[in-house]
């Protein structure tokens, strides 16, 4: 029904904007509107919505665009995704503000996809020149009626018998061998889902298994490790206000690395979101917590004595983020403690910036930081220098850390336009 509607206002304006006095001083003097395209998420190919989409001016600097277009996404109940694209008027179209929803098919092709969304660019910045004052730039065509029913749309599952019930499944499999005169290594991976997701519940079922063979001649000792890990992760949430939702999710795996035989755990949970979460993709403020029982039998004796045990476990975490015409920004704050040991505690806390300071100039950095008191699983008798130099087995500690700093500065022209796809030897420009 939206697109509907805006359809009708494109077919409108576009007939009779040439009626409709409208100031020159809006379009600045130019003879097309400045796009500065901003995305996160899927299909940012802005090469091909520059030959695509050739009537406007692709710059490369916020500060001289007339629209900032910010593309993000989030993935379908299908296994599809759902695009949001914002129209924010910079400069003299400062006040601009306008919004487009659709959603691809997961059995799309790429070239399916990227055409849709360049349809949908095509449409919101037809709109946004009408309005601004862009003449002439495009024209409007209905669809060939000897080709009726050729096109695509999604239904909704009032309209149609779903055999399937809404729910979606995948499975993924792969095998990779290298080596050398001196070393091989043999990895094999699998993975399978299943999703059911209605504007009420959200189920999901996911689980991997993994393969590794490593074989290592060294001067003294070869090193040989085979190990075979898995897990199976539930998911079941229901939302049971706007702004709040419940269920409870779930984990059965082993991991090699960890000193687990098996652990299994299913904690209730409850999450609160300030923002609507339809505006996820934009900015978003959650609070989510979880309490339950983990069951774990280990390899090894652990440090503390242990061959299994079952322990309760609680977890809070708090997590920011926002995506604006200045940039984008995150920060996540995470705390969990046993409850028979509130000394066995991890709290982490990591975030990430992409600030624009001045034209051409923006800045970013990512950070992280966890002091660790909670590995009850490590095995008493250590690890190898083997395993350590190859990171097999995890070893105590007290915090990790990580802290990334970058800069981007861009000059020359920004108004060229211009698509050459010739000697790409896979640089993607």
């Amino acid at each position: 029904m939206q697109f509907s509607r805006k359809l009708l206002l494109l077919t409108s304006v576009l007939v009779f904007a040439p009626l409709v006095g409208i100031s020159a001083l809006q379009t600045n003097g130019q003879s097309r509107p400045n796009v500065f395209f901003d995305c996160n998420g899927r299909n940012c190919n802005d090469q091909y919505y520059r030959t695509e989409i050739d009537w406007v001016n692709w710059v490369r600097d916020r500060e001289v665009a007339d629209v900032h277009l910010i593309m993000t996404s989030l993935r379908t109940g299908a296994g599809g995704y759902e695009y949001r694209l914002d129209f924010l008027g910079h400069g003299l179209q400062d006040g601009y503000d306008d919004t487009h929803l659709f959603q691809t098919l997961s059995t799309d092709t790429d070239r399916e996809q990227l055409d849709q969304i360049a349809h949908m660019l095509g449409i919101g910045l037809a709109l946004f020149a009408n309005t601004a004052g862009y003449r002439g730039l495009v024209t409007l065509t209905g669809p060939n009626p000897e080709s009726a029913g050729q096109g695509q749309r999604l239904v909704s599952r009032d309209e149609v018998d779903d055999p399937w019930n809404l729910w979606s499944f995948r499975i993924n499999g792969s095998a990779n061998l290298d080596g050398e005169s001196t070393r091989s290594n043999t990895r094999i991976n699998g993975s399978a889902s299943a999703s059911r997701v209605t504007p009420t519940w959200k189920i999901s079922l996911y689980g991997t298994i993994n393969h590794n063979r490593l074989d290592i001649e060294l001067e003294e000792d070869d090193v040989l490790d085979t190990r075979t890990d898995f897990s199976v992760n539930p998911l079941v949430v229901y939302s049971i206000a706007p702004h709040w939702s419940v269920g409870f999710e779930g984990r059965m795996g082993r991991s090699t690395r960890s000193n687990q035989v098996l652990r299994a755990e299913m904690t209730p949970a409850v999450e609160f979101s300030v923002f609507p979460y339809d505006e996820a993709t934009r900015r978003s403020f959650i609070f989510y917590y979880k309490i339950g029982p983990q069951h774990s039998r280990y390899f090894e004796t652990t440090l503390l004595g242990e061959d299994s045990e079952t322990r309760f476990e609680q977890s809070l975490q708090i997590q920011f983020s926002q995506r604006q015409t200045w940039g984008d920004a995150s920060v996540r704050i995470l705390g969990s403690h046993y409850l028979h040991d509130f000394d066995r505690n991890n709290i982490s806390m990591s975030g990430d910036i992409d600030f624009r300071i001045v034209r051409g100039f923006s800045v970013n950095a990512s950070a992280n930081i966890a002091w660790v008191d909670d590995q009850i699983y490590l095995s008493a008798k250590g690890t190898t220098d083997e395993e350590a130099l190859l990171r097999l087995r995890q070893r105590a500690t007290d915090f990790d850390y990580g802290f990334q700093l970058g800069f981007s500065i861009q000059f020359g022209s920004i108004f060229n336009n211009v698509v050459n796809n010739r000697f790409r030897r896979g640089r993607g420009r």
